[in-house]
């Protein structure tokens, strides 16, 4: 079983949706979780992820965790030796997905509220991979200016999944997405 599935097989979507939703764990689409956010279609994380190609050890950045399931998800994939942070704008997200994030024991992970204005978190730069949960109108400088020299961002742009790796910034696309506008 290849990294992404065992990720996946061990981080349970349900885990991470409100009790309302539970049910519709199984939907390969968004859910809605609160304040106008949704939890990604877990055929589109499963790509996103791919892309990313996490490695044990790495220092992750996920921008709009939202309910915690992709912060979740990359702590097992980067494992003890790593760490991933997440930021979430929302509040309510923020306490959401802490919590769920915390009943994963995965304690080399956690999700902290987010300023307004600011993308990701240039204080703790440089980041082995980036990934980017919320859609950009245009490829956000800002958080490419966050990688390692060796690192990888995935972040959807105006409709396009834009994979951006280090050194000099290549970009690359990979299909259409839909997702919350990036904020």
């Amino acid at each position: 079983m290849d990294q992404v599935t065992a990720a996946f097989d061990a981080t349970p979507r349900r885990d991470f949706l409100p009790r309302g939703v539970r049910r519709r764990a199984s939907y390969d689409g968004p859910l809605g979780i609160a304040a106008g956010q949704t939890n990604s279609q877990p055929r589109t994380v499963d790509d996103m992820l791919r892309l990313l190609d996490v490695r044990p050890g790495q220092r992750v950045l996920d921008v709009g965790s939202g309910s915690g399931w992709t912060t979740a998800l990359l702590a097992h994939l980067v494992g003890p030796a790593g760490s991933v942070l997440g930021v979430e704008l929302e509040p309510e997200l923020v306490s959401f997905g802490s919590g769920n994030l915390a009943r994963t024991d995965r304690p080399w992970a956690s999700i902290r509220q987010a300023e307004p204005g600011v993308l990701g978190d240039a204080d703790g730069a440089p980041y082995d991979r980036i990934l980017v949960s919320a859609m950009a109108d245009a490829l956000p400088v800002a958080l490419v200016d966050q990688l390692a020299d060796d690192g990888i961002l995935v972040v959807p742009v105006d409709g396009t999944m834009l994979r951006v790796t280090n050194p000099g910034a290549v970009i690359t696309a990979h299909g259409r997405y839909r997702f919350v506008p990036l904020r």
